[in-house]
């Protein structure tokens, strides 16, 4: 931490969306343990009411897909040396020749559009020699079966956070994309197809806090499930889109 005028060190601040379960919750929790002040910010007051309790920690209700909500309740921020916009939702494409077009909307608005009001806000509120991460998917190294809407928004997310790190450079803002694998959430919880090698929330937070400290762009984890993914994405595609097809699979 950088220190004070009177040589203390210097609290960082973290601003996370999606911090009230799963891998944001995790995420809160090893970020206050490091000493850190965490802006959570979430949807729900019951769950936000109980991060409230514990010191360092600064909660805001907002709906991230409103517009207007992300502008008003940022505009006050100031002094952000991290930003892990964390927040999503998974939807699967059942029946893909009756395509369902409200989800699709509501999956693209909720993991991808909302992240362009975010960044509107906050943006201008980093300095120089901060942090920004987006929180992706391993879903974006091969097309799935069922994963029409999460996919397309999880492959957005990748280039948004790679064209960001080109721009970004000048204002020495460091990026960093997110793909986690398999995690334990109650948002995976509803999954209905097997979920090889999937970790805990707090070892996909502790992957998501030792990248983000060595400033890595592509922090994606775990290793043995990624690197197999990536692996099977340079095969030919006659063979790629036959293992695809088997996955997500009830």
């Amino acid at each position: 931490m950088k220190p004070n005028q009177d040589g203390r060190p210097q609290q960082k601040t973290l601003l996370l969306t999606g911090a009230a379960s799963g891998i944001g919750e995790a995420l809160c929790a090893q970020y206050l343990a490091l000493g850190w002040k965490v802006i959570a910010c979430g949807r729900n007051p019951e769950k936000l009411a109980l991060l409230a309790t514990k010191e360092n920690i600064q909660t805001l209700q907002l709906d991230l897909n409103e517009s207007q909500q992300v502008l008003d309740n940022f505009a006050h921020l100031e002094g952000l040396d991290l930003v892990i916009l964390n927040a999503g939702s998974c939807e699967y494409i059942d029946d893909v020749k009756h395509f369902d077009g409200k989800l699709f909307e509501r999956v693209i608005n909720t993991n991808l559009i909302s992240i362009g009001y975010c960044l509107q806000a906050l943006l201008p509120k980093m300095a120089a020699g901060s942090q920004l991460a987006l929180v992706g998917s391993s879903a974006s190294f091969l097309p799935f079966s069922r994963a029409q809407a999460y996919g397309a928004s999880k492959a957005g997310i990748a280039y948004l956070a790679s064209s960001l790190a080109i721009d970004l450079k000048q204002s020495d803002i460091d990026v960093s994309l997110i793909r986690p694998g398999f995690v334990k959430t109650p948002l995976t919880d509803k999954n209905d197809f097997n979920m090889p090698m999937r970790i805990t929330s707090e070892q996909a937070a502790t992957y998501i806090v030792q990248g983000l400290q060595k400033r890595q762009f592509d922090i994606h984890f775990p290793k043995k499930f990624t690197l197999i993914l990536k692996a099977i994405a340079f095969l030919p595609e006659r063979l790629w889109r036959s293992f695809s097809a088997r996955t997500l699979q009830k």
